[in-house]
């Protein structure tokens, strides 16, 4: 039971970094090609007060949108978002406070930012953690499952409508989805999805991640079916030397340290995927797909699951507190 359940997620999490690691040794970082002028557009970003978010909002600026950094690091956010504004580019950006673990802030940003009656053409899912130690959230949630997935899941289940009349045929509106490689060693358990019978944190954050995959392309098919001009991808940065590391166990950590200076994606080169997904022209009107390193990729065979997809949406649903109609 314990090497099922702890031993088994540690390995394959471990085995999908050095596949990545590998392929990163041979293949340069995804070049943004030219990207549409995006002034008057407005987007909101999670987790953009550092790492590839902060480096998301930057690029979204400079394409001319407003760009809400949505995070819970207030004074990080507020001087980042001040750097943003006086580099005079043709957009603009703001901070707002959003706790992603916390499913009442999470409710509290989307009600703000309604009330405020601008539209919302890119939402892009960026904030995450990983390998935190067992912990739960205030609403009893597993913290990866909240923070990288059901936070997400509630926010744009919230503003989708707001994304629905933004979107127009021929300039659609854009859901992009943070995932990662380590949703290839992940599994979704329906039964237990806040792991309370063996808590594995390698396992916690793999699921996150396949989870927010499973929900990008339900996601896509029910926006496909209402013939709404919004679309939805995942995307997968690679291997980024970001802060999500900093609960590597202690060898990990100086084993990464090296490593990281050669082969990891540096946070610009991690967010040009993101960037990519939330405006390019050759993705208008193109959702449902797996993006890793500006290519569409095939993503795990469990997550073309439809069965798993809905099933996880109705427990999503459930555990957000939000009721189907």
């Amino acid at each position: 039971m314990w090497f099922v359940s702890v031993l088994l997620p540690l390995l394959r999490l471990y085995v999908c970094g050095i596949r990545v690691l590998w392929y990163q040794l041979f293949h340069r970082s995804f070049t943004l090609p030219v990207l549409p002028n995006q002034r008057g557009r407005v987007a909101i970003v999670t987790g953009g007060t550092r790492g590839m978010g902060l480096e998301t909002a930057k690029q979204l600026v400079r394409l001319g949108m407003h760009v809400i950094i949505a995070g819970n690091e207030t004074e990080e956010g507020l001087s980042a978002a001040q750097k943003m504004n006086d580099d005079r580019g043709e957009g603009q950006a703001e901070f707002v406070f959003l706790d992603l673990t916390s499913l009442k802030s999470v409710r509290h940003f989307a009600d703000s930012f309604k009330r405020r009656g601008l539209p919302l053409h890119v939402l892009v899912n960026n904030a995450g953690t990983m390998l935190v130690p067992e912990r739960q959230t205030e609403d009893g949630l597993e913290f990866h499952l909240c923070l990288n997935y059901l936070g997400h899941f509630l926010l744009t289940n919230l503003l989708l409508d707001l994304l629905k009349t933004s979107g127009r045929q021929g300039r659609c509106a854009r859901v992009v989805n943070m995932s990662s490689a380590t949703h290839y060693a992940g599994e979704v358990h329906l039964d237990d999805l806040n792991r309370r019978t063996c808590y594995s944190s390698h396992g916690a954050y793999s699921q996150s991640k396949l989870a927010l995959v499973l929900f990008t392309y339900r996601l896509q098919e029910l926006l496909t079916a209402g013939g709404f001009a919004v679309t939805a991808n995942a995307v997968d940065p690679g291997m980024v030397d970001t802060a999500l590391y900093d609960n590597l166990w202690t060898l990990a950590q100086v084993l990464k340290k090296p490593v990281a200076k050669v082969l990891f994606r540096t946070p610009a080169e991690g967010a040009s995927v993101s960037v990519y997904a939330a405006v390019a022209s050759d993705l208008e009107a193109v959702g449902g797909v797996y993006l890793y390193n500006g290519q569409k990729t095939q993503s795990s065979e469990l997550s073309y699951d439809q069965d798993l997809q809905t099933q996880l949406w109705t427990k999503s649903w459930e555990l957000v507190g939000l009721h189907q109609t």
